[in-house]
């Protein structure tokens, strides 16, 4: 099943660099207008090697000059090596959407490359053409993992955690807190035992890929071009390996949040169409005045229905609409989408497809939207549950269009690894 190797990872050398004014969030959340930010913030941004400065530069750029750039940093020392290979543990403490504190702990590895018909790695989204293209282009440039994908494994019974706590119990490599305000520390996991155990456990694992579907499919493209080129495929080499970041789902600190949805422009329906298209719901209201209301409002009486099918609506007409009827064994935001977005709203699979929602995993965002004009209507969810996702993936299926938000998010610029690198 999954074959996890030690690697050695390049980083950034703290006599050189302060590693909080360098980490920027994965390439993929980085918003147009805050490219210049990370840009300007450190000469050393890891967004130099991530992104182009503007948006419309993707479109003719062979990320040449981020391959230069990774090439200088490692010449002037700006980036070292580490002499020998290792996982590297990753502890996060932030601030959960609830106010309550969290914790999460997982590490970093080489996974082998595997098609997903071999069922090793599963998917939980479908990609696109363009994103991939992108990705490839600075593949080739770089030759180098220059952000992780994010993988989640099943360890209901925390059989690792104690393993892996050994290796938190040392110093840490190097810590930061970013512009999130998300701390971030970086251990060593060699001691050959912990090794050997974690490499044993996941021999009858698979994997599901939480973030990084683009950056895993572009990976397994490349890695295809390079076996065409050398006539056959070396196990060893460094293009049938990818940079992983593993978290156990079942943990506490691995949080799975909810992304709501926001009706763009599609009219409220009358009640007569609620009533009709939802006659076997049950139905509560409770008084909502501003957006700044609506999280604690959905942890008390949307929260509580988690284990039915449940969502909340809010159309700025002064009352939070919860929805409720019990669960079928299908996946809630499925039924959302059929039953409420479908008969109710009467939108349509393609009409979703074509921007008809807006997505956030922010509450009073959504509700803000609405209130500014921005939206007839916010759709509130609960979060999807770690044994949705497996029983999903493992049955070869994929989730709706953004089911689910895991968080916090893995910064970019914590760590990189060659394909140089013979493993």
């Amino acid at each position: 099943m999954a074959e996890l190797r030690p690697f050695r990872a390049l980083r950034y050398d703290p006599a050189h660099v302060e590693l909080a004014r360098v980490l920027v969030p994965p390439y993929d959340v980085v918003g147009p207008e805050e490219r210049a930010l990370y840009y300007e913030s450190d000469p050393r941004s890891a967004i130099r090697l991530e992104l182009t400065r503007r948006p419309e530069e993707e479109a003719t750029t062979d990320y040449s000059q981020a391959a230069d750039i990774l090439r200088a940093w490692r010449r002037e020392e700006v980036l070292v090596q580490d002499a020998q290979p290792a996982f590297y543990g990753l502890r996060q403490r932030c601030v959960a959407p609830d106010g309550s504190a969290a914790v999460r702990e997982g590490f970093f590895a080489l996974l082998r490359l595997e098609d997903y018909a071999h069922r090793v790695v599963l998917p939980h989204e479908r990609t696109l053409a363009g994103p991939k293209a992108d990705r490839l282009k600075q593949l080739r440039a770089t030759r180098a993992n220059l952000s992780s994908v994010f993988f989640l494994y099943d360890d209901r019974g925390h059989e690792l955690r104690p393993v892996l706590a050994e290796g938190f119990a040392a110093p840490a490599l190097a810590a930061a807190v970013d512009r999130a305000g998300i701390e971030h520390a970086l251990y060593r996991l060699d001691a050959a035992p912990l090794v050997q155990r974690v490499q044993r456990f996941f021999a009858d694992q698979s994997v599901v890929i939480a973030d990084g579907h683009h950056r895993y499919e572009t990976a397994l493209a490349y890695r295809d071009e390079q076996r065409a080129q050398a006539g056959d495929s070396t196990s060893e080499a460094g293009c049938e390996w990818i940079l992983g970041y593993f978290a156990n789902a079942f943990a506490s600190g691995t949080l799975l949040l909810p992304i709501h949805r926001v009706v763009r422009s599609a009219s409220v329906p009358p009640e007569a169409r609620w009533r009709e298209r939802l006659a076997t719901w049950r139905e509560e209201r409770v008084p909502l005045g501003g957006s700044e209301e609506v999280p604690g409002l959905l942890a008390k009486y949307l929260e509580p229905h988690a284990g039915e099918h449940a969502f909340a609506v809010d159309d700025n007409s002064g009352s939070l609409r919860i929805f409720r009827r019990p669960a079928d064994g299908e996946l809630g935001v499925r039924v959302l989408e059929r039953e409420v977005l479908g008969d109710v709203f009467g939108l349509d699979p393609a009409a979703i497809r074509e921007g008809a929602l807006a997505f956030t995993s922010d509450a009073a965002r959504a509700a803000s939207l609405v209130r500014e004009g921005q939206g007839t209507a916010a759709l509130f969810l609960n979060p999807l549950q770690p044994d949705d996702v497996f029983r999903v993936t493992r049955a070869g299926e994929v989730l709706p269009q953004k089911s689910t938000f895991f968080f916090p998010k893995l910064p970019s610029g914590l760590l990189f690894r060659t394909l140089e690198e013979q493993v």
